[in-house]
């Protein structure tokens, strides 16, 4: 271990682990006249919040010990003291969650001790700036979202945000996010870099960056990612957290701004299990703006998905290890249009290459040890999912679908203003970005043809473009486990561990950490990031689970068994003062 890791290790446990000696040496002050009392109380209120889960919060509501309104200036104070140097939260909506906090401990009073509270009631979270909130700005981290006069102000909340507001959570504020949610870093135009929350100079991971700085840094309990081909799974990875894509169609996308909207999902980060389990459930159910939910209930397990959080729940299962991530085969995102000829698919694919680091390989073997300690069997097999899945994966492609799901996005949540990309350019005088109209701009598909918009509902092109190759996709998938009797797959949830942004990767600018997990996209299976332990350098690595469609209890129950087998979470230890040139 490197003389930083040890460092941070051990200040880690005296930041977590200390506490109760803080407390002491703060009394001890006091009576010598040294310190006052509000010293002590916020020695008091840091011991119980940092780490906080939902359970305990509840029981410290329960207890009357603290309010909600307390508890909320608590997580407000922590962003005002960090944010400055992190970047995770974009917009804090202070009076919207004073607001919301002082509404439900007037309503504690007046039910006194018949109170009911929600299953996420008083509990601070955190949204992503692509997630439309009722009077505010739904930035999708771009610039031109924000233009004055012409801001997209969100008529009314998403799908996800109504269901957690009305389960009793205090939104505080949007997280940064890269504009569109198109990369795997979190740089955007609308508020600039989000640094690591581990070390401030290396890459959360994006797209939702923003959000996984905020969880681990104890600004909030949980909130909200999006994840069209890694961008919940691997900012997880990057910060000791826990991030769920659910099957899709368990959890209703509406209102939130697309990518790629038949590769979009949103789901829990959380800083363990129980909370994203607790969030899962009030998160998922049907919803009519979002047509792939619609039937969801009598195809999945039902919920409290906290009654799935078994410490054996690992014993006698069975996981194999894809061939194609551990070989680093790529699969190109959004897939390979099918105008292209075979020379041009097979150098978009050349292109697609991830290699698996030696440091990411090392971290990974020694993270399922922990499966197997816990009971479960780790099966390595050239036949699980090699490079011909990859190469099926590879023709799932949605490039012709782009402008649809941004069009269907405008008309319901676009601002007075616009509701439509062609509304959009007549009042602000500028075209939407070629991201969400027409596709990500991508190098390697520049030599190629180009690829026509249209609408997959009226698109005879979309059964043997789209519909089949996602079909064959998923039917490989399935026969993998049930070829070799598999519960589920395993494999690390990045190819590389998170890159320094203060120096060139590849010789530029830091674009990373990358994945070779979108084929989860493509055919919408369930997958969990748990933290799997930390790099030499103190740095997290996070390790990925995936399972059957709508098995999502199933897989946070295993999630849940590795997590209490391991302990591998440790929180980060924050500075005030910035790394980076320009920060205080």
């Amino acid at each position: 271990m490197t003389s930083r890791a040890r460092l941070s290790s051990l200040l880690a446990v005296l930041f977590v682990f200390g506490n109760g000696s803080l407390i002491a040496q703060t009394a001890d002050s006091a009576t010598s006249g040294r310190v006052s009392q509000d010293s002590v109380t916020q020695a008091s209120i840091d011991h119980d919040l940092l780490e906080v889960t939902i359970p305990q919060l509840e029981e410290l509501y329960r207890s009357h010990k603290y309010t909600v309104t307390e508890v909320v200036r608590w997580s407000l104070a922590r962003v005002a003291k960090y944010n400055g140097i992190y970047r995770a939260v974009q917009n804090l909506d202070e009076a919207g969650a004073l607001a919301t906090a002082a509404r439900e401990d007037a309503e504690a009073q007046a039910g006194g001790d018949s109170f009911v509270r929600g299953p996420m009631w008083g509990v601070p979270i955190v949204t992503k700036a692509n997630t439309s909130i009722k009077g505010l700005v739904t930035t999708d981290g771009w610039k031109g979202y924000m233009i004055p006069g012409h801001e997209l102000v969100a008529p009314k909340d998403a799908t996800i945000v109504a269901k957690l507001r009305a389960a009793g959570a205090v939104i505080i504020g949007q997280t940064n996010m890269p504009d569109f949610a198109a990369s795997d870093t979190n740089r955007s135009s609308a508020y600039g870099r989000t640094g690591n929350a581990y070390d401030v100079r290396f890459s959360p991971g994006g797209s939702s960056g923003g959000t996984v700085t905020a969880v681990t840094s104890n600004y909030a309990l949980l909130g909200n990612g999006t994840d069209t081909g890694n961008s919940i799974r691997m900012p997880a990875a990057t910060s000791s957290v826990v991030g769920v894509f659910p099957t899709r169609g368990l959890v209703s996308i509406a209102g939130i701004a697309p990518l790629d909207w038949l590769l979009d999902n949103t789901g829990p980060i959380a800083r363990d299990v129980t909370d994203a389990a607790i969030a899962l459930g009030v998160m998922a159910g049907e919803d009519p703006m979002d047509p792939r939910t619609v039937g969801s209930a009598a195809k999945a397990q039902p919920g409290p998905y906290i009654q799935y959080l078994k410490a054996d729940a690992l014993k006698g299962k069975r996981f194999g290890v894809p061939a194609f991530v551990m070989d680093g085969t790529g699969i190109p995102f959004q897939g390979i249009p099918a105008n292209y000829s075979a020379s041009q698919a097979a150098a978009y694919r050349a292109a697609s290459r991830i290699p698996l680091r030696p440091e990411t390989r090392a971290a990974f073997m020694k993270a399922i040890e922990g499966l197997r300690a816990a009971g479960a069997a780790v099966v390595f097999d050239d036949s699980i999912l090699p490079d011909n899945f990859a190469e099926t994966a590879s023709h799932v492609c949605t490039l012709p679908y782009i402008r649809e799901g941004t069009e269907k996005f405008l008309a319901s949540y676009g601002p007075p203003q616009y509701h439509s990309a062609e509304e959009y350019e007549k009042v602000v005088g500028a075209r939407l970005p070629e991201t969400i109209i027409g596709g990500m701009e991508n190098s390697a598909r520049s030599n190629g043809p180009s690829v026509a918009q249209a609408i997959l509902e009226s698109d005879p092109k979309a059964e043997t473009d789209y519909f089949v190759p996602r079909r064959k996709t998923l039917e490989a998938y399935d026969e993998a486990l049930d070829r070799l009797h598999l519960d589920g797959l395993v494999y690390p949830a990045t190819q590389m561990p998170p890159p320094d942004e203060t120096m060139p990767q590849d010789g530029r600018l830091s674009e990373g950490p990358h994945s070779d997990t979108s084929w989860v996209n493509m055919i919408g299976v369930p997958a969990v990031v748990v933290p799997g332990g930390f790099y030499p350098d103190g740095l997290p690595f996070g390790l990925e689970l995936s399972a059957r469609p709508w098995r999502d209890g199933d897989l946070l129950g295993w999630a849940y068994a590795y997590e209490q087998a391991t302990k591998h979470r440790r929180p980060p230890v924050l500075v005030e003062k910035g790394l980076l040139p320009g920060a205080r």
